[in-house]
């Protein structure tokens, strides 16, 4: 004899995690954090082509960092969506703060003998090698390591949440933000299945995306703790394939500041799209 019991399924949830489109600061080679820089023209060229690529993928919301580089780009590319999507903005999103680092140039090396206070006295702001240094009034990777927990605990989790609950399938939540920030987020995920977390994500390219796919067992029983039903995946790292192909513009127009009042040619010739909520 035998029983026809109903096995609950896994559900997965899509994390896709995006760098910004390329910066004015970017471009300067100084430390921004929280400064607030425009996207450059290549910056936006980027991001519409981020957009197009998703163009025909359905996500279900996108977070951003409220920061205009970040923002620029997630609306982007919110209105390439078939089916308008809401946008949200979070402070917890943004980069790390550089303090009174803010706006200086980027000294990749330390003079030898020399603590970074004395760097810092010099009008010097060489690159930390510790969690724990930060500049004045600024912040240390680990003070954007809790941001990073905060965001997957009160932004992220509730997603995997509700699928569990629903038994829904498909949500697929993007999060545009920016590099060290990144890095920092993909840490608090591993650590939430349990993973790794020795490797630095860094080095993500501008509009460079991470694929994280979060999955969840709805079998109950198997459940002794919140997380320990997780299952963490790094599916994609630093895709960049819709950058395929774009050239910088010439004449330094590449490399000037994005002005969104300043209408692209081809827009004269394209329908009117209608109004979105932001």
């Amino acid at each position: 004899m035998t029983h026809d019991h109903h096995v609950p399924v896994d559900v997965t949830v899509k994390f896709t995690l995006v760098r910004h489109g390329e910066s004015l600061d970017n471009l300067r080679s100084v430390w921004a954090g929280w400064r607030d820089s425009d996207l450059s023209n290549h910056g936006k060229a980027q991001a519409e082509a981020l957009a197009r690529s998703y163009a025909n993928t359905s996500l279900t919301v996108i977070y951003t960092s409220p920061l205009k580089r970040a923002y620029t780009t997630a609306e982007v590319l919110q209105n390439a969506q078939a089916v308008p999507i809401p946008l949200y903005t979070s402070p917890l999103l943004r980069e790390q703060n550089f303090g009174r680092g803010e706006g200086q140039p980027y000294h990749v090396r330390k003079e030898p003998g020399l603590s970074l206070a004395e760097h810092i006295a010099k009008g010097k702001y060489p690159a930390t090698h510790k969690r724990s240094q930060r500049f004045p009034d600024g912040e240390s990777l680990d003070d954007v390591a809790r941001r990073a927990d905060q965001v997957v605990r009160d932004i992220l989790l509730p997603y995997v949440s509700k699928a569990v609950e629903e038994g829904t399938h498909g949500i697929h939540v993007v999060v545009v933000s920016h590099g060290i920030f990144i890095g920092e987020l993909i840490a608090s995920l591993l650590r939430l299945g349990g993973g790794k977390t020795e490797t630095s994500y860094r080095g993500l390219r501008n509009t460079g995306r991470v694929l994280v796919t979060v999955t969840a067992k709805r079998d109950t029983e198997e459940r002794s703790a919140d997380t320990d039903f997780l299952r963490v995946r790094i599916v994609q790292y630093n895709a960049c394939g819709h950058l395929d192909g774009l050239v910088r513009q010439k004449g330094g127009i590449g490399s000037a500041a994005y002005d969104p009042n300043q209408k692209d040619i081809r827009s004269f010739f394209q329908p009117v799209k209608g109004s979105r909520a932001k």
